[in-house]
């Protein structure tokens, strides 16, 4: 009776994995990190920038405020103060990054890489928050399941690092291009 079941039990999982393996998990990935993420960091960018064109590749003067805030504090609010290399450089990749990084993820288009570069730029904001923003980083394994960056920046890691080791699955214009390509 126990065989019984152990092999029933292992046929249903197996059926279900055998189904879904090479699709869902990458789409769900992307969906889940979209769906929690896309439009933070959309609207984030979108407030770091001017509107309409040409203003939309510019970068206001706020982004140092977001980006560099003890930095801009010290030169007086003036972003005109502060040099274009390494700080400007830095102002327009992070925007744009925030632009495109979600896009790619959400259309599974370079996945692994905006994903390893989604990783770093998380990376530089949680540097940035806990630093020039003072936010505090929470604790792992403690009791508290709000801790400001440690609980929410691990949930935000997750799909990424799922996708940039599997990849996006084959619901995505990865599978498309590489499909159209292997042709």
């Amino acid at each position: 009776m126990i065989q019984m079941l152990s092999r029933l039990y292992e046929n249903v999982f197996a059926t279900i994995q055998a189904l879904l393996e090479n699709w869902f998990l990458g789409l769900a990935a992307r969906l889940m990190f979209s769906s929690v993420l896309f439009w933070y960091f959309i609207n984030s960018a979108m407030t770091k920038v001017g509107s309409g064109f040409p203003g939309m590749f510019v970068v206001k003067d706020n982004t140092y405020a977001q980006m560099f805030p003890k930095l801009f504090e010290s030169v007086g609010f003036d972003a005109s103060q502060i040099s274009f290399i390494p700080y400007g450089i830095i102002a327009y990749a992070g925007t744009y990054a925030e632009f495109i990084l979600p896009v790619l993820i959400l259309l599974g288009l370079f996945t692994r890489a905006a994903a390893a570069g989604f990783m770093g730029f998380l990376a530089v904001m949680t540097l940035t928050d806990i630093t020039g923003h003072d936010a505090k980083i929470g604790g792992f394994f403690d009791r508290f399941q709000d801790a400001a960056i440690a609980d929410q920046r691990l949930l935000w890691l997750f799909p990424l690092i799922y996708l940039l080791i599997r990849g996006p699955g084959l619901v995505s214009l990865d599978a498309v291009f590489g499909r159209m390509f292997r042709r």
